[in-house]
Parts: structure tokens; sequence; C-alpha cells
């Protein structure tokens, strides 16, 4: 039978709410291999998990209040969420992306700020968090029951002094959690029980309080380069998208970026109205909007016929690789992208960007880094050069015997060109400085230790590296440091002392937890080395591995990307 078609599909971010399991108060799926099941027939490349952290016991809805449960939402659900995601993702590997992430729930800036800190900790893999307000400072929330609106409405006086309570912990929540979130979660949702004030449907008109504060709060979201969640929910709950069109068309004038999802709390609602905000989104003047994964944001084109979305993958790869190389929580600063060649029509979408010129490049850069992606290879080198050729078993440490012998002999190795040949073997081209005599003395101590590992090493004059066998996509430059290669599922990245022995370390010590190097490129700038690494191994040890490189090692970052493995 025919897939559905994928028109009209959103990369969702406030998606599909994880449910409680065994919590007497329900909220959210429970099934989620159902959800997955679904979005695989209908077509969709992706589904996003989303759940509540617990809150404290003190801030319930009524209903809840009305049973035993303290820990609402379910505190063991929650500690068993980020497990319960990575067997999901391997039970559907291959077949459909599955992102998750929290919804952080504000409960003031005191105990309730270093609770919601310690559930940060606690799901720290998650791919995006969402801020948002549910509860005010008085205790009643502003989407429970219209009992409990109107409760609150007596306490403030009127609908003048609910929003503005609204708004002032919506700005207390943004200002405390800038550097937690990646967006900030349905920006009106009072609306449900108490409508808009006239001033928030006419910022450019209104003089009125409420409209000021609001403006304050979405500037403040521009200038932490927040996300805006349009929230689909809201119609189905007849209140209309969150937030309203007006408050929407203030945020694209002052370039806050959206995330769109649907906020499904049933199986039936995956998916629901993203034509609607597609539509919405568009009418603000939006041409795309964000997704996330771990924690670095994915530009996606609001119009799937625009032809550019091979371009948006290649963007959003360079996007994801750039942001690995910062810490977690510098994760989710702003890039800036340069395009050239097939990849120019994109600065008609990003205004700042600047041309590459000829170049078939996209380059996403941000504080002094830069990546560099295209799909196809230039040829490598620049003609006829002088190099150490070896063929030899490709499996984990032999890389790391053939440098260990050249900085026993102070060779320093220039540059690296190093392919996986998908049968047993592997080739490598180095580039070095030294007298023939050393590099005659390092291939025979080689061949005399090691030989059952190397099945052809030699020095070649006059040879220029053959073109490329992989296929794209392609890292092409590190900083503005050519490092041509394909891109690998798992990769490493390093900034190093250019000086004999220092990729000697990474080259052991990926061997010493079983790491088979797939790839290699080097490439040098002055005292500083840059090297890219294609690998397969453990991801953990990898991570835990940079970390303890040395001093030599300026920089070492474990990528990881969605792609194919590549076939052996």
């Amino acid at each position: 039978m025919a897939k559905p078609s994928l028109a009209p599909f959103i990369w969702e971010t406030h998606g599909v709410h994880a449910g409680t399991n065994a919590d007497h108060v329900k909220h959210g799926v429970d099934s989620l291999d159902a959800v997955a099941l679904e979005a695989i027939a209908r077509g969709y490349p992706s589904v996003s998990f989303i759940i509540h952290t617990p809150r404290l016991t003190g801030v319930r809805y009524q209903s809840e209040r009305n049973t035993d449960i303290k820990f609402i939402r379910g505190d063991r659900a929650y500690t068993e969420y980020p497990e319960l995601m990575r067997s999901l993702r391997a039970r559907y590997a291959g077949r459909l992306d599955i992102r998750y992430g929290i919804e952080l729930e504000w409960q003031g800036s005191g105990l309730g700020l270093q609770w919601n800190n310690s559930k940060v900790f606690q799901c720290r893999d998650a791919d995006f968090i969402v801020g948002s307000v549910h509860f005010s400072r008085e205790g009643l929330p502003y989407d429970g029951s219209r009992e409990e609106a109107d409760r609150l409405l007596a306490l403030r006086g009127g609908p003048e002094g609910y929003w503005l309570g609204y708004l002032d912990e919506m700005i207390e929540m943004v200002d405390q959690y800038r550097d937690l979130i990646h967006v900030v979660g349905h920006l009106d949702l009072p609306k449900l029980h108490v409508p808009l004030p006239e001033g928030l449907t006419e910022l450019d008109k209104s003089s009125s309080i409420v409209a000021r504060k609001m403006t304050m709060l979405l500037e403040l979201i521009g200038d932490t380069n927040l996300a805006l969640d349009l929230n689909l929910a809201g119609l189905r709950k007849g209140c209309g998208a969150y937030p309203h069109p007006a408050i929407l068309q203030r945020a694209r004038s002052l370039g806050i970026s959206l995330a769109i999802g649907s906020d499904a709390h049933a199986p039936d609602e995956l998916g629901s109205a993203y034509g609607e905000g597609i539509r919405l989104a568009r009418e603000a003047g939006y041409s795309y909007y964000l997704s996330f994964s771990k924690g670095i944001a994915e530009k996606r084109p609001l119009d799937a016929d625009a032809g550019l979305d091979a371009a948006f993958r290649l963007l959003n790869m360079g996007t994801l690789m750039l942001g690995q190389r910062f810490a977690m929580r510098g994760r989710g600063g702003a890039s800036r992208f340069s395009f050239g060649g097939r990849y120019r029509a994109l600065q008609s979408t990003f205004k700042d960007a600047v041309s590459l010129g000829a170049f078939d490049a996209i380059r996403v850069r941000r504080a002094g880094k830069s990546i560099t992606l295209g799909d196809e290879a230039p040829p490598p080198g620049a003609g006829p050069k002088r190099y150490l050729y070896s063929r030899h078993k490709d499996i984990p440490g032999t890389l790391a015997i053939l440098l260990n012998t050249m900085a026993s002999e102070l060779i320093n190795v220039d540059t690296a060109y190093l392919e996986a040949l998908h049968d047993g073997t592997a080739s490598a081209y180095l580039t070095v400085s030294a007298e023939s005599e050393a590099l005659a003395s390092a291939i025979d101590f080689v061949r005399g230790t090691a030989g059952d590992r190397f099945l052809e090493l030699c020095l070649l004059e006059d040879e220029a590296i053959p073109a490329f066998r992989g296929r794209g996509p392609y890292l092409l430059e590190l900083d503005g440091v050519d490092l041509t290669m394909p891109l690998s599922p798992q990769m490493l990245l390093t900034v190093h002392d250019n000086k004999p022995g220092t990729l000697l370390v990474l080259l052991s010590a990926l061997a010493s937890i079983n790491v088979n190097v797939l790839d290699l490129q080097l490439g040098e700038r002055g005292s500083k080395g840059f090297a890219a690494l294609g690998v397969e191994g453990d991801a953990e040890g990898m991570r835990e591995l940079v970390g303890r490189l040395g001093d030599g090692f300026m920089e070492a970052s474990f990528v990881a990307l969605s792609l194919p493995r590549r076939g052996k």
C-alpha cells in the first residue's frame, strides 16, 4: 500500500507527550511504539517525544490534588525516560529519526529553580528543552479548569492583573532559564480560559501596560536567541494556536525563530494541524523553522516544493557538526552561514549570509570555528608530492603503529589521507618533512615489527593521491583548513600542537578502546595541526576519551551524525 503524502510534515519540537505509566492521573501517551509505527506508516521521517518534568509536591492541578499522588507527572517515569528513548531509537533505527526532549515547568526562582536544574541533569542527553509556565506564583494553574482560572482572576483583580502576572513570570523564567532551554513554550497559554487583552492583538498600536510587557518579553526572547513555540494544541482546544498571529508577527520582526509542534497528548493527535501551522508561519513572514538535535538548532524549510531540501540537509549537518564542538550549554548559540556555487540560492532565505563565489560549499561558522561541507569532493592534493604510502589491515591500532614509529624518528606527519577500501584493508598517504634516511629507518622498523599488518609500505616520489572512492556528503574544511573526507556517522575533530607524536596520543587512546579509524585527514596552519577522523566503535568511550587527551590538544570533539553506516 502506498504511503500517504509527506506534505505537510513538520519536524516537531513540542511533539508527542510521553505518558506517565503508573500515575493515577494520566498525562500523555503510554504506547510510544504505537506512535512510532503510525509515523512510519504515514511516511514521516521523524517523530519527537517530550515529557513534563516532575513538579514540587505543592504545585498541582485540582484534579491531581484529588488523588493521593504527590510526584505528579511521574517521577519514576521521568527518570526512566532517557533509557526508554534510547531503546526506542534502537528498535526503529534506520526507519525513523526519533528526537526527544523535556518540558521544564517554571516553579519560581527559589527552590523551584534548583529542583529544575536537577531535572535537566537527569535527562542530560535530551535533544531539546522547552521552558514553559503553567502555574501562577499563587499556585493556581493557567491551563487547569475554568474554576481555577476564575479564582486567579479574583485574586489578581481582573484580566489585566491576571495577564501582567503571567507575563512577569514568563520574563522571569526566560531570564533564569536562558542557558538551559532552547524553546519558550506556548507563549499566550492563559487565553485558554481568559481571552487576550485587546492590546496583545494590536501591539503596534496599543499603549497598554500589558502590550508593553509582552513586547519586553519578546525582545528578551530574541536577545537570548531562544526559539518560540508555535504550538498547535490551542487549535484543538478552541482558543487558536499559541501564540496569536499578531504576537507571531512581532516575533518575526524581532528575528525570533520558530519551533513548531502539535503538543499531542493522544495517539490520534500525531501530526494534528501541521498544515495550519505552516500557513500561520508563512503569513507571519517566516520561510523556515527550527528543529533540534543534541541541543543544536536545525533549519527546516516551510516550502517543501522549493527544491532546497538537499541544501537544508547539508546546512543542518554542518550546524550539527559545529555545535558538537562546543560544550553542552554553549551549543545553542547562533551560527552564521556562507553559501557558494549551487547553494547560493539559500542566500535569499538567510539574508545575512555571505557568498563563497563559485565554490560548491556551505560554511557554518561561530566564535572563530567553522565547518565547510559539500556534496562533491575536489580532487585531493595540488599535484605530485612526496608521500609515505601504506596499504594495511583495517583493524584498530594499525595506524597507531605507523605514527608511533614516525614519532620515534622525530618525523612529523604534515598531512594525511586515509581511506578504508572495504575489503578488510585501508590505504594511507602521509606527507612528511624528513630526510630519506630517517624515513627508510622507520619503514624498516615497521616491516620488521608489524609486517603481518602492513601489506605495502614505501616512499612514493612525485605521486598524486587518487580520487576519493567514498560518496558524499563531504567535510571540505575545518576552520578553513583543507581536510576533505566523506562524512561518517562517528567522527573526531581535533585542533592540536603541530609536533611529532601529538596525534599518536589520540590514535593510541582509540586503539586502547578498540575503536577503528576508517578515514583520516590531517592539515596544518603554522603551529596548529588539524585532524578529522571517521571512526567506528564505542561512542560513550570516545566522548569520555576526548576530554582527557592532554595539553597538546586545544580542542577535541566527538561528533555523531545520522548517516547510514558505510559498508565494508
